[in-house]
């Protein structure tokens, strides 16, 4: 039977993958730590240079040694052989490789456990050495669909009011349904000034949403700090949007200028953010956290944890808050659940997302990658949130225009009409301190005169309608007012959370 060394190398990836420790989560990276299991976990990549080393035939023995010799590798090579040799056409070997390998991640049904061929892997990495370009909103597979984590600050994404949990059905008008989730990236993917139109579904609302956004340059940092004054007391704020490479020290500088300040106590903020790197909020959460309960614990498949502690003895001499909500996911549902369970802070907000699995993203030697979920990450008292998220300890939701979508008008909303549109728009015309009468997406007699009463304050054509002029003019308004700090009610719960 010729089948090649590195046919089977990559059929049996999976193996390789299994001895060599380590995570990537999201862009969630675990580093070193104090014991074995650490110790292998800072030692992935070098392990995986290690494997992709060696000849074809000395990778083929080690796979063998891992599965436990040939007889593992009989039924595979047989499917091969059978299909290459007699299937009425003619086969192409690769493609029989690729689509085996994609279907051992397949039946995991782990939408973190991901495949990329070359040709993927190769755009994907031109995509994002060529610059920091494009929408700016972290993605995932959920039941299949390729849906938004959360957009990151100030991106066009967030401008253009994407927000958490949509999934994307088409990009520029073609279906993403059957594409992997990088696949589906690069497709939204593209360079400053370019615009693309998303259609997604958005829990709630009945039609498909289309979303036109001008991609443009991502922003980089990442950290924002300010000084609030309650009651006399004056509060520090962090917000932080990701974890890169340097926002743990981004982190630190805040920090250290607040403290310098006299802050009397401190508000988190990692509302929207996606995630990151583990070990920059591993350092963060050095700064609050004393040594009495682990920061972060992960966990292998047969149970056995490896737990990563802080070094301070004491706590900060002043309250502090977190605020999230269901864009908060993996690195900034660590930092939260780990304030609260191991320092015994307030959490403010909604629910986090739910991301608690570790992943190991390993380099084939074709140029292939396969990214393969290893480890479990629980919190200091050894709860697993994967898809449950984090609970606030204190329950805050926006106002509810917070949660409007982008007005689509493709004909005028008129009196009479009954949709989820009209619905939308009765809720930011109450929003703005009009008064709809009803927010149930029946368009009566009183919507209709809130709508003449916004149009005459906004110099439109007083007509009773909402056309696409009267919609966009709405939807300004609205924009302008969740951008306005004082109608945060999430942020001012924090604050009156401190000193209460």
């Amino acid at each position: 039977m010729n089948v090649k060394p590195r046919v089977i190398a990559l059929l049996m990836a999976l193996a390789v993958l299994l001895g060599a420790a380590g995570s990537y989560i999201g862009i969630e990276y675990f580093a070193n730590g104090g014991d074995s299991q650490s110790e292998r976990l800072a030692n992935a990549d070098e392990g995986a240079e290690t494997f992709g080393s060696l000849s074809e035939e000395e990778q083929m023995e080690f796979i063998k040694q891992m599965a436990g010799g040939d007889a593992e590798l009989e039924k595979v090579e047989q499917a091969f052989s059978i299909i290459k040799e007699n299937y009425v056409e003619e086969v192409d070997e690769q493609q029989l490789i690729e689509g085996a390998v994609q279907g051992m991640l397949d039946t995991l049904e782990d939408p973190y456990s991901v495949y990329m061929d070359p040709e993927t892997m190769e755009q994907f990495n031109q995509s994002i050495e060529s610059s920091f370009q494009g929408i700016g909103a972290e993605v995932s597979m959920v039941n299949d669909k390729v849906t938004i984590v959360a957009p990151i600050k100030g991106s066009p994404a967030e401008k253009a009011g994407l927000k958490p949990n949509d999934q994307i059905l088409k990009v520029d008008g073609n279906s993403v349904e059957g594409l992997d989730l990088y696949e589906a990236v690069l497709k939204i993917r593209g360079e400053k000034g370019t615009e693309v139109t998303l259609q997604v579904d958005r829990p709630g609302v009945s039609d498909p949403l289309n979303i036109d956004i001008v991609r443009d340059d991502i922003p980089l940092e990442t950290v924002y700090s300010d000084t609030k004054t309650v009651d006399g007391k004056k509060a520090g704020v962090i917000e932080i949007t990701s974890f890169s490479e340097k926002t743990s020290d981004e982190f630190h500088d805040a920090l250290e200028k607040l403290e310098s300040e006299d802050i009397e106590g401190l508000v988190i903020d990692v509302r929207g953010n996606p995630g990151g790197l583990f070990t920059d909020v591993q350092e963060i959460l050095k700064e609050f956290i004393t040594d009495e309960k682990p920061i972060v614990q992960v966990e292998d498949r047969n149970g056995e944890k490896s737990r990563y502690f802080s070094n301070r003895s004491e706590q900060k001499d002043y309250p502090i808050t977190v605020l999230m909500d269901e864009g908060s996911a993996s690195a900034s549902e660590i930092l939260a659940a780990t304030m609260q369970e191991a320092g015994g802070y307030e959490l403010v907000g909604t629910q986090t997302f739910g991301k608690g699995t570790v992943q190991q993203a390993v380099p084939l030697q074709d140029g292939s990658t396969i990214k393969l979920t290893l480890f479990k990450w629980l919190t200091p008292d050894g709860n697993w949130i994967h898809e449950e998220g984090v609970e606030p300890t204190v329950e805050v939701k926006q106002p509810e225009y917070f949660y409007t979508n982008p007005v689509e008008v493709e004909e005028s909303l008129k009196f009479n009409d009954n949709s989820d549109q009209v619905k939308n728009i009765q809720v930011m015309l109450e929003g703005l301190g009009y008064d709809p009468g009803r927010t149930d997406g029946f368009f009566d007699e009183q919507t209709e005169e809130a709508v003449e009463e916004f149009q005459a304050d906004a110099d439109v054509e007083t007509t009773g309608e909402v056309d696409e002029e009267t919609g966009g003019k709405i939807e300004e308004q609205i924009i302008e007012k969740v951008r306005n700090e004082e109608n945060d009610r999430q942020m001012q719960k924090a604050l009156d959370v401190l000193f209460e």
